[in-house]
This record gives structure tokens, sequence and C-alpha cells, in this order.
């Protein structure tokens, strides 16, 4: 089974939509994250139908964002984008005839389902800002780690940090 990446996908969107732009359309989106805009709405579509994101149609219509990132939890994007499969292993992986993996996945299936309901609490507890937070955090520490020789020029001339 392939990784799925609607979660991902629209957690990009959301925190691209709360820093950076406040309406985007479907086709503007659909660049953003290399997919179809078909498929952006679709997913948009379930973000909408649970109060995350609301729509305009026509010109100078789009998608904005209904909630602010703080009230949004990644158990709410999961649930929108469908509840994809959590685990690319065991019974959610692609079908076998081999005798062993299904051995063994008969044997995960349990333990899977007692992972997938516990990272599934962890999701109701993490708040999509939070994630906003940390890309921000890494992208501060890109930006000083970028320019190394304007560090290194400072400490020689005595002007450094």
């Amino acid at each position: 089974m392939p990784r799925d990446l609607r979660m991902s996908r629209m957690l990009h969107v959301l925190i691209h939509m709360d820093r950076h732009v406040s309406l985007a359309t479907s086709e503007q989106i659909s660049k953003m994250i290399s997919t179809n805009p078909v498929v952006v709405r679709r997913m948009m579509g379930g973000l909408r139908d649970r109060g995350i994101v609301t729509s305009e149609k026509g010109h100078g219509g789009g998608w904005t964002l209904a909630r602010s990132l703080t009230e949004v939890t990644l158990r709410d994007v999961y649930d929108a984008v469908g509840a994809p499969p959590l685990f690319n292993i065991g019974p959610n992986a692609d079908p076998s005839d081999c005798l062993v993996e299904k051995a063994v996945d008969s044997q995960l299936k349990a333990s899977l389902r007692e992972a997938e309901v516990r990272l599934l609490a962890q999701f109701s507890e993490i708040w999509v800002e939070d994630l906003a937070a940390d890309y921000e955090s890494r992208t501060a520490g890109k930006q000083e780690i970028a320019h190394p020789s304007s560090v290194a020029a400072n400490a020689h001339t005595g002007n450094g940090a």
C-alpha cells in the first residue's frame, strides 16, 4: 500500500493558509501540494464539513480558515480527510497469498489496533498550531545556518552577537 499523503498535505495547506494566505483557490492549493484541483476540493470538503475551513464559489472565491489553528487538532484533520490507515504493515499492507504473511498479519492485528487507539488519542492532544510553531522554529534555524559566512565575518571583526 503506498503512503497516504492526505493528512500531511492538508496540514501543510492549513499552516500555509494561516501564516501566508488568507484566501486560496483549489488551483493554487493544488500547485502547492502537487495534486489535482479536484482532489483538493474533495479533501478540503472534508475540512469544510467539520467547520475547519469555509469556501466561497465564483470570481474572488476560494478557501479560508473558519477556525484558529489553536482550535484544530491532528485528530480533527485526520477524521476530515477520511481516517486513512495509520500503518502500512500487517492487515493494512497489500494483501498476499503467502501463508506466512497471513499468519504474521493475524498476530499483528490486535497490536496494531491497540497502537492505533493510543496514536489517535495523542492526535486529539496535538493542536495544528503546535505544528505551525515547530515549523517556524525549524525555518528560523535554517535561516541562521544558511548564512555561516556572515557569522564567521562578524567573529573576525569583533562584531559577533
